[in-house]
């Protein structure tokens, strides 16, 4: 229903912010992870949106960025997972480690999150793995800083996945070697994860 709000940054909070689009304040709950991503308070700012619809409740939820707000729409998705506790992840961890978290079938890394026990962390990477696979290659390999050369790593996994192997063994592949060793080619890459691969 609503894409994004763009207008003066009229209050921000630590889990709150309210922006004033042509005279009408919208509040939107927002991660610790927005905040620190967000200017003073009377800037112009522009936050994507995502509204929960309840019963007896109408909550904005705002995001600095779009793929912080698909991964909170894909946490939604996860059995006894709420916008509160989806939030909590989103101020916890940053939007790449949760990735790597699922990708990697780590719920340890989701450990110590305020309402995630071992069950909880087990049962969003199980309802999640799949999903997560579903997102844009530039959301689920972007870098915190908006690194570009999430295509490069996109077209190394595509390529891994043309010769066979799955696509969660080629992402984990590909990203474990644009970590360790950033600006490489999409043919280096490959040649690395190909090695790394067969040698696991």
């Amino acid at each position: 229903m609503f894409a994004y709000f763009r207008g003066k940054l009229a209050l921000l909070l630590p889990e709150e912010a309210v922006v004033e689009v042509s005279g009408v304040a919208y509040q939107l709950l927002i991660s610790a992870t927005t905040h620190r991503q967000l200017p003073e308070q009377g800037s112009e700012v522009l936050l994507f949106a995502h509204l929960v619809v309840r019963q007896d409740l109408l909550q904005l939820y705002g995001f600095s960025r779009e793929e912080e707000r698909q991964l909170f729409r894909l946490l939604l998705l996860a059995t006894g997972v709420g916008p509160k506790l989806a939030l909590a992840l989103l101020s916890g961890l940053s939007v790449k480690d949760i990735h790597e978290a699922i990708l990697g079938d780590s719920p340890e890394r989701l450990y110590g999150i305020t309402g995630v026990g071992k069950k909880t962390a087990a049962k969003i990477i199980l309802d999640l793995r799949d999903r997560i696979l579903k997102l844009s290659p530039a959301s689920a390999m972007a870098s915190p800083d908006g690194n570009p050369s999430a295509r490069l790593r996109d077209d190394a996994v595509n390529a891994l996945v043309t010769l066979g192997f799955s696509r969660i063994m080629a992402q984990k592949a590909v990203v474990a070697i644009a970590e360790q060793t950033p600006r490489l080619t999409v043919e280096e890459i490959i040649k690395a994860a190909l090695l790394s691969i067969h040698n696991s």
